[in-house]
């Protein structure tokens, strides 16, 4: 095995992971610092970098069509601003006290260590794989990656049948079921839970629910997944419960993702309740002066809890690379938490939630007030106005906002960023109902249905105080 050394004066920058926020890390760095200032190494062990998971449904789907319309910055252009990236590499293990890394190339098996003097770590997450019989069986695929979206539409596109189960129904099962049913399958979806979108309270997952259904998806709902059946090559055939089977030509994991701190844990680095790292405000790891870790790897304050929660989203991944970047490079910036503001949607239904569940106010000894409201995306009268469904949960005595969950057509889905502003800043419900928003009939009711449910809330935490 060989060793790198750093030479002379020049810091080296090791980044472990080449997407949002280990990209966005070695790119701001770069811009504070010149490369003989500051030499700048990144491993990446799949073939791309810098790219949208997010927007991988809306290819499988057809609404993108080319993967690299999903790439926002290629390799090259990341090489062209000195930027040693090294594609196909994959970290295997960590030494805190050497101050060096141990890479293995994935092609040749070839490993060796490469110190450095500041270390970021952005490994991401990885799908949840359930431990159950064929799991890993040719045509059960995860998503997380492009090459997992890849491995997906090769395998669509050599699979004759045309039956597909996705198993669980968070966001990425709701929308992989979708993108399915574009590709013209027949998509059943498997779901432990009483509703899909477990990130909704159930009254909520049920509108889900209808337009799934809606939209052709066979919603099957409380039922565990206790094994997946193959064929004689051993290619998946079903998914089975304990009721029936599901047969299926192709299977979507859906469950969900979970920080891939594999590493990090063997270098006795510090994971929270949820696995992923734990770092201060400056996206440090805690402990460790010189490393920093961001994106799906970490857990992040969550401002209305007051705990620490792990919410895997490419807006934030890209902001802790911004802090991460901005630190490593010799500047100073903080990442001080997160509302859990998320938005998808089924079709044409818009689903957005921002702030606490009622199981998650519970959990932690908040009483709170709920109140839902039906209203319009524009005035009664305006021609195309859609019903519009929005659940509150407001603070019992003082008011203050604890969460929003809307659902409803267009116009719905981004008006969660009003919530997530009010929870941001700590203001009530009855703080809200003075908001002086944009109003007219084409884009609202004279009472938006954000303040309408703000209006409700804070008449009924009067009621009971």
């Amino acid at each position: 095995m060989s060793m790198s050394r750093t030479r002379g004066t020049r810091e080296r920058l090791v980044v472990i992971g080449g997407d949002a926020a280990g990209m966005s890390a070695a790119s701001q760095a770069r811009r504070l610092n010149k490369p003989d200032e500051l030499e700048i190494v990144a491993f990446e062990r799949g073939n791309f970098t810098s790219y949208s998971a997010c927007g991988i449904p809306y290819w499988v789907g057809g609404d993108v069509p080319d993967r690299d319309r999903l790439i926002a910055r290629t390799p090259e252009e990341h090489r062209a601003r000195d930027i040693d990236l090294r594609l196909r590499t994959e970290v295997t293990e960590l030494d805190p006290d050497g101050q060096r890394v141990r890479a293995r190339d994935v092609d040749s098996g070839a490993e060796s260590w490469t110190s450095y003097d500041k270390l970021v770590i952005a490994t991401g997450a990885r799908p949840i794989r359930p431990d159950l019989p064929g799991v890993d069986a040719p045509g059960v695929h995860g998503v997380q990656t492009l090459d997992d979206g890849q491995a997906l539409l090769d395998t669509l596109a050599r699979t004759p049948g045309r039956r597909a189960v996705v198993v669980g129904a968070g966001y990425i099962g709701v929308e992989m079921a979708e993108a399915l049913i574009n590709r013209g399958y027949e998509v059943t979806v498997v779901n432990r839970g009483s509703e899909p979108m477990s990130t909704l309270d159930p009254g909520m997952g049920r509108l889900v629910h209808e337009a799934m259904e809606g939209l052709g998806i066979t919603m099957v709902n409380d039922a565990e997944v206790t094994g997946i059946l193959t064929d004689d090559d051993g290619r998946v055939r079903a998914v089975t419960t304990k009721d029936r089977d599901f047969p299926a030509d192709v299977v979507v994991l859906g469950i969900g993702v979970r920080p891939e701190t594999t590493l990090a844990r063997a270098a006795g680095l510090p994971l929270g309740a949820h696995g992923g790292l734990l770092t201060d405000r400056s996206m440090r790891v805690r402990g460790h002066e010189n490393i920093w870790a961001g994106g799906d790897c970490v857990e992040v304050l969550d401002l209305v809890s007051g705990q620490q929660r792990h919410i895997p989203l490419g807006t934030h991944a890209n902001k802790h690379g911004q802090v991460i970047g901005t630190n490593a490079g010799g500047g100073y910036a903080t990442f001080p938490g997160v509302v859990g503001t998320a938005v998808s949607k089924v079709c044409d239904l818009e689903i957005a939630r921002t702030g606490l569940r009622e199981k998650d106010a519970h959990r932690v000894g908040l009483r709170f007030e709920t109140v839902t409201i039906e209203s319009t995306s524009r005035a009664g009268y305006y021609p195309n106005s859609s019903p519009m469904t929005v659940k509150m949960l407001a603070e019992h005595r003082t008011g203050r906002l604890l969460g929003v969950q809307i659902v409803g057509r267009e116009g719905a889905g981004k008006r969660v960023d009003i919530a997530a502003v009010a929870l941001t800043a700590g203001m009530t419900a009855e703080q809200m109902t003075t908001l002086d928003l944009g109003y007219a009939p084409p884009f609202s009711p004279v009472w938006d249905p954000v303040l309408a449910a703000a209006r409700k809330a804070a008449a009924k935490v009067r009621e009971t105080s």
